[in-house]
C-alpha cells in the first residue's frame, strides 16, 4: 500500500500515477479522511493540554469550593470530548485503512503508458516455430484420442472448467512440475518452500489479494480461511511483522501449489481444453530484495522463467505490460508468452513484477541494512516459474506426432523413467 505521508506529501504524482492506470480510486476521500483525522488529532491534543491545566488549577484554588466545583465541571466536559473525538478518530482511521487498501500501487517511470492490453510492448521473440509437416492439432482433441485428458469425469466431479488427467500425462505433468523445482533450486538459487494453501484474511491483505478480489477467491466462512489463488499470496507474508536482520537479504523463495480462483469468464472465451480453470498448478518464484537491487532483480526473474522455456525447447516473446494491464500491486511488469500451434495462440506461462515496497507496508515487513540502523521496507518481486497448464498446452502442441503421440521434452526424460513418447493409455 502506499503510505498516507507520501499521498498527502505527493498528490499529484499519486493522481498521474491514477490516471496512467486508467482507474478511479477513492483518492479525494483518501484525502478528505487522511485531513479531517489530522483536525481532530490537534483538537484532542489541545483538549488534553485544557485538561492538564485544569487539573492544576484545582490545586490552586485553596479552600474555594464553589471554584473547585467549576474546574471539575470543566474537567468532565472537557474529557468528554476527548472521549468523544477518540472514538470518531477510531472510526475514521478504520475507514482511512479501508480507503488506502483501495489505492493502487505507482506504476515505475519505465512502465509503457496504454489503456489496454492491445498497447503491451512486444520486446523480443525468441526462436522460429518448428515445422511439424502435418495440421497441428489442439491439445484437447490429442488429449482426448490419446484418452489421458478427460473433462467429462472432471464436469462430473466439479463442474465446469475442471478436468481429469490420467496415466504419462499425469506423470508428464508432475515431471514438469518436479524439473522446474530442481531448477529453480539446483541453478537458480531459490529455496523451496511448501506453503499452506489456506491463509488467513491478513495474508491475503498483505498480499493484495483482499479486499481489492474478494470476488474471484474462495472463502471458508467457518474458519475465516480463504484458498490461495496462488503461492505468491503464502510467500509475501513468510516475514510478514517481523525485521529482517542485516546480510540476511536477498531472499529467494520457490514453491509448487495448486492455485484457486473463482473467475468470471467472459461467455464463450476459452471454453475448450485446459487454458482456463478454477484450479490449476503453479510454481512460483518470489524475492524480497533492498530497494535499489529491484529492476536488476526483476530482470534476473524474467530470464530465469525464459530459461525454463529455453531448456524446454520452446518459442516465446516477452512483453512489457503497459500501466492499464499491469496488476494493481504492480509497479512494472514483464510477461512470457509461449507459442502453441495448435490453438494458434500465444499464451501467458510466466508473469514476472516488481512490486516496490507495496506489499512489505501492507505486511509491515522490514528490514535493517546494520545493525542498529532504522528499519526500511523491502521490495518484493514475484515471477511464475511457470504457470503449469499452458505450459502443458504449449508441450502437447508443440511436440505432437503424426501418428498422435506427444514427444517428451529431453529435460522431461530423466523425470518420466526415461520415457521418451507419451502415447495412448492402456485399454
Amino acid at each position: 500500500m502506499l503510505s498516507i505521508q507520501f499521498i498527502r506529501e505527493s498528490t499529484d504524482l499519486v493522481r498521474r500515477a491514477i490516471a496512467r492506470r486508467h482507474e478511479s480510486p477513492p483518492l479525494e476521500e483518501v484525502l478528505a479522511l487522511d485531513e479531517r483525522r489530522r483536525l481532530l488529532l490537534a483538537e484532542v491534543e489541545a483538549l488534553r493540554a485544557r485538561r492538564n491545566d485544569v487539573s492544576r488549577q484545582i490545586g490552586r484554588q485553596g479552600g474555594d469550593r464553589a471554584a473547585i466545583d467549576r474546574v471539575r465541571e470543566e474537567m468532565r466536559a472537557v474529557g468528554a470530548r476527548i472521549e468523544a473525538h477518540e472514538v470518531e478518530l477510531t472510526a475514521l482511521e478504520a475507514s482511512l485503512r479501508a480507503r488506502l487498501l483501495e489505492i493502487p500501487n505507482i506504476p515505475h517511470d519505465t512502465t509503457p503508458d496504454g489503456a489496454s492490453e492491445d498497447e503491451n510492448v512486444v520486446i523480443r521473440t525468441v526462436g522460429v516455430p518448428r515445422d511439424l509437416g502435418f495440421p497441428p492439432r489442439p491439445h484437447w482433441e490429442l488429449g482426448d484420442a490419446l484418452d489421458l485428458l478427460d473433462f467429462e469425469r472432471g464436469v462430473k466431479l466439479a463442474g465446469t472448467r475442471f478436468y481429469v488427467m490420467r496415466g504419462s500425462l499425469a506423470r508428464l505433468q508432475r515431471a514438469l512440475i518436479s524439473w522446474l523445482l530442481d531448477l529453480h533450486t539446483i541453478e537458480h538459487g531459490y529455496t523451496e518452500m511448501n506453503v499452506p494453501y489456506l491463509l488467513k484474511p491478513s495474508a491475503l491483505v498483505g498480499a493484495a489479494q483482499l479486499p481489492r478480489f474478494s470476488s474471484n477467491l474462495y472463502h471458508d466462512s467457518e474458519s475465516d480461511l480463504w484458498l490461495i489463488p496462488t503461492a505468491e499470496a503464502a510467500l509475501a507474508n513468510i516475514y510478514a511483522d517481523e525485521i529482517i536482520e542485516p546480510g540476511r537479504l536477498p531472499i529467494k523463495m520457490v514453491a509448487y501449489t495448486a492455485c484457486f480462483r473463482r473467475e468470471q469468464f467472459a461467455s464463450g472465451r476459452d471454453t475448450r481444453g485446459i487454458k482456463r480453470g478454477h484450479q490449476f498448478d503453479k510454481v512460483e518464484m518470489f524475492r524480497i530484495v533492498e530497494p535499489e537491487t529491484g529492476l536488476e532483480a526483476l530482470e534476473e526473474m524474467v530470464d530465469e522463467a525464459a530459461n525454463c522455456l529455453r531448456r524446454l525447447g520452446l518459442v516465446y516473446r516477452v512483453k512489457d505490460l503497459c500501466t492499464a494491464d499491469i496488476a494493481f500491486q504492480s509497479a512494472k511488469t514483464y510477461d512470457l508468452e509461449v507459442w502453441a500451434p495448435g490453438v494458434g495462440e500465444w499464451l501467458e506461462v510466466s508473469s514476472c513484477s516488481t512490486v516496490t515496497d507495496f506489499q512489505s507496508r501492507r505486511a509491515n515487513l522490514r528490514y535493517r541494512r546494520a545493525g542498529g540502523a532504522r528499519p526500511e521496507f523491502p521490495h518484493e518481486l514475484n515471477g511464475s516459474g511457470l504457470g503449469i497448464p499452458r505450459t502443458m498446452i504449449a508441450i502437447l502442441e508443440n511436440y505432437q506426432r503424426a501418428d498422435g503421440s506427444i514427444e517428451v521434452p529431453e529435460v522431461l526424460r530423466p523425470y518420466m523413467g526415461g520415457l521418451a513418447r507419451v502415447e495412448a493409455a492402456p485399454a
